[in-house]
């Protein structure tokens, strides 16, 4: 049985770049079809916006959130909880580095798709760097750091001067105290820092909240956003970050809004794409968050429960790195 929900926003602007987009080259070297401007809205009363089309690991999420959340900017934290969506950035440093002594390789992303035996082998360095950054914390700190990545930015923005903005804890703040300032905004787009030292320039670049009638809406700026894989994670991650600050505010959550800049499908995506077209839309999960914790900052992977999460399987897809 179809179902009407949000969702529904997310599955429009698939069909809309399938349709309309235009065909352009990328700094992966994949391809994409891509539409420049689009703007979708998620009431977050409706239900939790995790995409039922297809699986989408609320757990990586959770964790990839909280990672920002924390001002971390080093993926052992990720890889304690068995996330390796940030992987591919820290292991191009290091096999880019002078202390990487392994088999070649040189455009990894795209060479592990295309030739098996290259496959296994990058599995099994990947694999060594992954127990390399877990174990040795003087390894972590020099190759598994990204950078003045998202957390960086939210929690530790330096100035001129030399001092540090906690951009993430001034907006609750300013929730709290003037919830009808138009200025409550977060950003992660640094222009000193983009050439210098990031991993990888945010996609996500800013985020601005508003309050009306005593409920906390987000709206997000991303400036480029992978369609299939990427976009259902934004969406779920900052649909999070609104209703774990509408908790600690006493406020109801409201409607997530995600405005796209470059939104593409890359050219190895459309097979997957298609298959999850076909699949009918089902009823959006909820989320609890643990009433105990009062505070943003203290929130832990097990205080956030996803309730009645029935998606259709996962559908795998490479990453363009």
């Amino acid at each position: 049985m179809s179902v009407h929900t949000s969702e529904n926003e997310y599955l429009q602007l698939l069909r809309s770049v399938l349709e309309r987009g235009t065909v352009k080259e990328d700094r992966t070297g994949t391809g994409t079809v891509s539409t420049f401007g689009y703007q979708m809205r998620f009431n977050l009363n409706e239900g939790f916006p995790l995409i039922t089309t297809k699986r989408v690991s609320f757990k990586l999420v959770v964790s990839e959130l909280l990672w920002f959340i924390k001002g971390d900017t080093n993926i052992r934290y990720l890889l304690q909880h068995n996330n390796n969506i940030w992987n591919e950035w820290a292991f191009k440093k290091w096999i880019e580095s002078t202390d990487y002594t392994g088999p070649d390789m040189t455009g990894f992303g795209l060479r592990s798709q295309s030739d098996e035996a290259f496959n296994v082998l990058y599995l099994e360095q990947m694999d060594l760097f992954k127990q390399q950054i877990l174990q040795d914390e003087a390894f972590a700190e020099k190759y598994g750091e990204l950078g003045n990545v998202y957390g960086k930015q939210w929690r530790d923005w330096k100035t001129s001067q030399g001092e540090s903005i906690d951009q993430l804890k001034d907006v609750i703040h300013t929730i709290k105290t003037n919830p009808d300032s138009r200025r409550m905004i977060v950003t992660a787009w640094n222009p000193e820092d983009v050439p210098r030292n990031m991993a990888l320039p945010p996609c996500h670049t800013m985020f601005q909240f508003y309050v009306s009638e005593g409920k906390l809406s987000c709206q997000l700026y991303q400036r480029s956003g992978d369609i299939f894989l990427g976009i259902p994670f934004n969406i779920a991650s900052y649909a999070l970050l609104t209703l774990l600050i509408a908790h600690e505010c006493g406020l109801q959550p409201g409607e997530f809004v995600h405005t796209l800049g470059d939104a593409h499908i890359y050219s190895n995506h459309m097979e997957q794409i298609k298959t999850q077209l076909a699949r009918e839309p089902r009823e959006l999960p909820q989320v609890r968050i643990n009433p105990d914790v009062s505070s943003l900052f203290d929130v832990e992977v097990d205080d956030i429960v996803l309730d009645n999460y029935q998606p259709h399987p996962s559908i795998k897809a490479p990453v363009a790195v």
